[in-house]
């Protein structure tokens, strides 16, 4: 095999029909959509009818739908303009979320003063929802919990509505970086109380450099880019038509066929996991992965058995063989401070070892994975 691509928690492979469709709207639909004329109205026309699709999927008013260049300009809008203001002055989050919530906490907490408290894991990594509700009732200051739905390294789930359910009973907003599950899942936030949400199409065979917010009605947040009143005044810029269509596409295309394309790349996970025990005896899984009903379907985080200094060109003996993947453990080398995820909950004799994220699409076969497992087997010895 030339290639196998084995990285789509990274970014997917856009769809033909999605490709179809963005360059016939860069074509044919190229007006401004702020102006008042034919070609303007054309041009926002679509992009209204995307902001339905999307709320549409999610059971949203679509009013409550802000298009973004992806997840971390979403993620950023909701936790900046959450502090700046509702007056916030608590954020709740974990050790193991993106860094696009770390990283805009800790400038929180260094710039607002805001206090910043982590709940605790347990040894795969999963929240522990009795701290988390422990932390809720220590403090009646205005709070607000991030915790993101699936994991983008280990693939574990979050009980979003149980966790959305004791944010309210509590009073505390909640934030969750959805970029890993919409499009991969059917969530209903009129059913679960979600305050603000991130989503990213090139998660789901969409383009680059567009996503969207989810933002609750009446929420009281306030722009972070000033300028014109762009996508209701969240977000002043001219909206990139053909992204957003796209995004729209590839939202459509894999909503309308969720549970086939679902149980096929659970099938690719299934396959995956049982010939790896076989192969490699001795390899673990990261997190809660090989748990089909705590992790998603999509991704696999192993830990081979393998000693630190073999590990050093393992990643790169892969991409000679044609294999994409992603490394996930902590000390490789002495400038690379590893994986924040697997820090915050492996044990030290593991940390040592390789940990590689391996993640599915509807575009790779089992043929594949096989000789990725030929290939680890050969290396591992």
């Amino acid at each position: 095999m030339e290639k196998v691509y084995l990285d789509s928690a990274a970014t997917t492979q856009m769809r033909e029909e999605v490709i179809e469709r963005m360059t016939s709207v860069m074509k044919e639909v190229y007006g401004n959509p702020s102006s008042t004329h034919s070609y303007g109205r054309s041009a926002k026309s679509l992009i209204e009818q995307a902001r339905k699709t999307v709320a549409g999927y999610l059971n949203v008013q679509p009013s409550e739908i802000i298009f973004t260049s992806g997840g971390t300009e979403a993620d950023n809008l909701a936790l900046n303009s959450a502090v700046r203001d509702l007056g916030v002055k608590r954020i709740i989050t974990s050790k193991i979320e993106h860094h696009a919530v770390l990283h805009s906490v800790e400038q929180l907490e260094n710039c607002h003063d805001i206090e910043v408290q982590y709940v605790n894991l347990d040894s795969l990594g999963n929240i522990k929802t009795e701290h988390l509700e422990q932390l809720l009732k220590a403090s009646s200051v205005k709070s607000l919990v991030s915790l993101m739905h699936v994991n983008n390294e280990i693939g574990n789930k979050l009980n979003l509505k149980r966790v959305a359910g004791l944010c309210k009973a509590e009073g505390a907003l909640f934030h969750s970086d959805c970029v890993q599950s919409i499009g991969h899942y059917d969530l209903d936030f009129n059913e679960i109380p979600v305050d603000f949400s991130a989503a990213s199409a090139h998660k789901f065979h969409g383009p680059k450099g567009v996503g969207f917010a989810f933002i609750r009605k009446n929420s009281g947040l306030k722009p972070l880019i000033f300028g014109g009143e762009q996508e209701r005044g969240h977000r002043a810029g001219t909206e990139g038509v053909h992204n957003i269509v796209g995004l729209e596409e590839a939202l459509k295309l894999v909503m309308d066929n969720l549970k086939e394309e679902q149980e096929y790349i659970q099938g690719l996970k299934t396959h995956f996991i049982q010939k790896l025990k076989s192969a490699i005896p001795g390899v673990k899984f990261n997190g809660a992965c090989e748990d089909p009903k705590n992790s998603t379907y999509t991704l696999v985080n192993i830990c081979l058995p393998v000693s630190a200094e073999k590990a050093l060109m393992l990643l790169f003996q892969l991409d000679l063989k044609g294999i994409s993947c992603s490394k996930g453990s902590a000390c490789q080398s002495g400038s690379d401070e590893g994986s924040h995820v697997l820090n915050a909950f492996l044990a030290e004799e593991d940390l040592q070892k390789p940990s590689l994220r391996f993640s599915f699409s509807r575009f790779n076969t089992k043929e594949e994975l096989d000789y990725v497992i030929d290939c680890l087997k050969e290396y591992v010895g």
